[in-house]
């Protein structure tokens, strides 16, 4: 048990024979309830004794509002699980943080939404020795403790693309929240995650690092839920949360003049279909609306119109 903020090198987590030592990372803002459950599913995990694991959680609530629920389940448990603050209100820079303050062979990032199977952890790490990559993602799917509304379901929203175990994946299909990463890929860079992206510091990452030849794989076994609840459901944060997506599109690589006249014409083709959307059910017309919030967020991006100001859509 290990919890507080202590110097970097009293959170080494202990040396288990020749064990290799796999980081898994956690940055979380004000959801304690969902952290906590992620946590005791973390503790759970098999390891079939071919690695050991510690926990380190980022908190990146300068009010610490995680504190709590991180030191209550360290007290309860033999895991390692380590806790820190990072004030600065950005999530490049809270798993910026967690490289910081890590020192497992392997890190893995889950978000702190989301809750594994029990063979997690110990698939993600055998994947990565079958298939000898840089790293392995894993599929994320929905999790509703509540029966949600008909049009949440029929609309897809929360239903993420899942691949062919092995495929290898192109720096679009990456992100963290559901990783296993080799350390010393993260180590190349002096910022792992660049804090000027407010959205996609992910799949920039990703980016980069397919540029220098390393290769990451889809592991569709290794399965985390994500939990969706019902203030998810409301239509409003649906629409922010594309909005804020958009709006950070100009900042992935390769965005262009091309991308600009493609949203141009959707955000056109999306505004005359809504209105007949409404004939054919919520689903569709909600279905047209966000895809046109993501356009619109694009849009404003480009001439200097920021539409959502917060770094996370939370509520």
């Amino acid at each position: 048990m290990a919890y507080g903020d202590a110097a970097p090198s009293a959170r080494q987590p202990p040396t288990v024979g020749a064990l290799l030592h796999i980081s898994v990372c956690v940055c979380t803002f004000k959801r304690p309830v969902m952290l906590q459950r992620l946590l005791e599913k973390l503790i759970e995990q098999d390891t079939n004794g071919l690695f050991s694991f510690s926990v380190l959680v980022v908190d990146n609530d300068r009010s610490e509002s995680a504190r709590a629920v991180v030191e209550n389940c360290a007290a309860a448990s033999s895991l390692v699980i380590t806790y820190v603050v990072e004030p600065r209100q950005n999530i490049a820079l809270a798993r910026n943080k967690a490289v910081e303050n890590t020192s497992g062979e392997f890190l893995a990032f889950i978000d702190d939404d989301e809750f594994p199977i029990k063979r997690w952890l110990v698939t993600l790490y055998e994947a990565c020795l079958n298939f000898q990559a840089a790293g392995i993602l894993g599929p994320v799917k929905p999790h509703f403790d509540e029966a949600p509304p008909t049009w949440v379901i029929k609309g897809k929203f929360y239903e993420r693309p899942t691949y062919p175990t092995g495929l290898v994946i192109d720096w679009r299909k990456g992100r963290t929240g559901n990783v296993l990463l080799r350390r010393h890929v993260l180590l190349e860079y002096e910022q792992p995650f660049r804090p000027e992206f407010r959205n996609g510091e992910d799949q920039e990452f990703f980016h980069r690092a397919i540029e220098r030849g390393h290769v990451f794989v889809w592991c569709d076994e290794a399965v985390a839920y994500e939990t969706v609840p019902p203030l998810r459901w409301n239509r409003k944060f649906l629409l922010r949360r594309a909005l804020l997506r958009g709006a950070m599109e100009p900042q992935t690589p390769g965005f262009g003049v091309g991308d600009v006249a493609k949203s141009i014409v959707a955000v056109a083709v999306y505004g005359i279909g809504l209105p007949f959307s409404l004939f054919v059910g919520h689903d569709k017309f909600m279905w047209l609306l966000v895809r046109l919030c993501d356009h619109m967020g694009k849009l404003l991006a480009v001439i200097g119109i920021n539409p959502v100001q917060e770094q996370y859509v939370t509520e």
